[in-house]
């Protein structure tokens, strides 16, 4: 974001519920009895469950903050070069976070000769050490600083070596689906980049949406099949939250920014009868991302967005969110603390089974993900923050 003044405050809030829920309905695998509307479809069912919903809508936030971030180090007198190191930097580092993590299930823990709760905690502790925000120091603390970097980087080089696979043990680490944070880091290094380099030509933008739409569409379709991971869905997702911050800078006047929700929302309902028009040629799918699905979602996102500009931007009630916070501006920590706190509780305790069905089971869930969000909060006080 540019300065306090001009903060686009619903932009975060948007990311802190939507990381809210990301890590309510990722308990779910702990829950039964619970209605199937809220869970994940299937990968050939023609359904959009709830749990199907928050990624996309998170990738569409990813790409709102694209045009402020890269605003932010052009105003700070970095290159074009310069950024560009930036955004490769940091998407490798989301694709070494998501190699890991998206290996964890294939572990062989007697081959491996270590546990899987004991493999997470280390490896969230590297993540930790070698990400962490650390303070900027001239004297002996910069070198200390250094120093956990560096052991963050050998514990997961030596998480690598002995990390073995499948039911005979003989697997190494693949890069599979890449899981959650690889995705978001190929999205993110298409998207940034492309924006970097056509930032100055909405026009450029809007139609590098369209591109990955019609990628998207092709792609399902089989008439070629595109290297991209997903086809082309996620960088539509992001492409079409480039748009949306688009809108908001044309929204100069107060005039304008008042009437800024309604074209979210015409926006929303344009891409809903889109979506359920493609429904007669694609089913909706996430796993396999169709375009049925990113249609559906993308109206989704712009309509939920609209409610959280007129509330937050145009109201003034940021403070009502005040207890998600953290969520929205320590993303990443709180994504990965629930590792953490999954193998630690599997050695701490087992919750009764009326805590694990049904209604009782999804307040547990929500609970659950308010304490991650506060934890969150409790570490970024003692200076514990993941940024990348």
């Amino acid at each position: 974001m540019s300065n306090s003044q001009d903060r686009i405050f619903s932009i975060d809030i948007f990311r802190a519920i939507t990381m809210l829920l990301m890590i309510f309905v990722n308990d779910f695998w702990s829950l039964t009895g619970i209605p199937l509307w809220l869970e994940h479809a299937k990968a050939n069912q023609d359904f959009l469950g709830f749990s199907d919903i928050i990624f996309p809508c998170f990738l569409f936030i990813v790409g709102m903050s694209v045009p402020y971030a890269i605003r932010n180090r052009l105003a700070r007198g970095e290159n074009s070069w310069k950024i560009l190191k930036h955004i490769i930097l940091r998407s490798l580092s989301l694709l070494v976070m998501g190699f890991f993590t998206v290996n964890i299930d294939h572990i062989n823990v007697t081959a491996s000769g270590i546990s899987r709760e004991w493999f997470e905690i280390l490896m969230i502790i590297a993540f930790f050490l070698r990400w962490n925000v650390y303070p900027k120091a001239t004297d002996w603390k910069k070198y200390l600083y250094i120093a956990f970097q560096v052991s963050g980087v050998i514990l997961l080089i030596c998480l690598l070596i002995i990390f073995r696979g499948g039911k005979d043990g003989t697997g190494f680490m693949t890069p599979s689906w890449w899981g959650i944070l690889g995705l978001i880091g190929w999205t993110y290094l298409i998207t940034a980049t492309i924006y970097l380099f056509a930032r100055k030509y909405d026009l450029l933008l809007i139609m590098a949406w369209l591109v990955f739409t019609l990628l998207n569409i092709a792609d399902q379709a089989h008439w070629f099949h595109t290297i991209i991971p997903g086809g082309g869905a996620f960088q539509g997702f992001a492409f079409a939250g480039i748009a949306a911050t688009l809108m908001i800078d044309r929204a100069i006047t107060t005039e304008k920014k008042r009437k800024l929700p309604f074209l979210y929302l015409g926006i929303s309902a344009l891409m809903l009868l889109a979506g359920f028009g493609l429904r007669n040629f694609f089913i909706i799918s996430k796993i396999h991302a169709t375009p049925t699905w990113v249609f559906l979602c993308n109206g989704i996102a712009f309509g939920a967005f609209a409610l959280i500009y007129f509330i937050v931007d145009l109201n003034g009630k940021s403070k009502w969110f005040n207890s998600i916070k953290p969520a929205g501006t320590s993303t990443l920590t709180c994504y990965l603390i629930p590792y953490v706190y999954y193998s630690l509780a599997t050695f701490a305790f087992t919750l009764p089974e009326f805590l694990k069905t049904g209604a009782a089971g999804l307040l547990k869930s929500f609970v659950y993900a308010m304490i991650i969000i506060g934890i969150t909060a409790l570490l970024g006080k003692i200076k514990i923050k993941l940024r990348i």
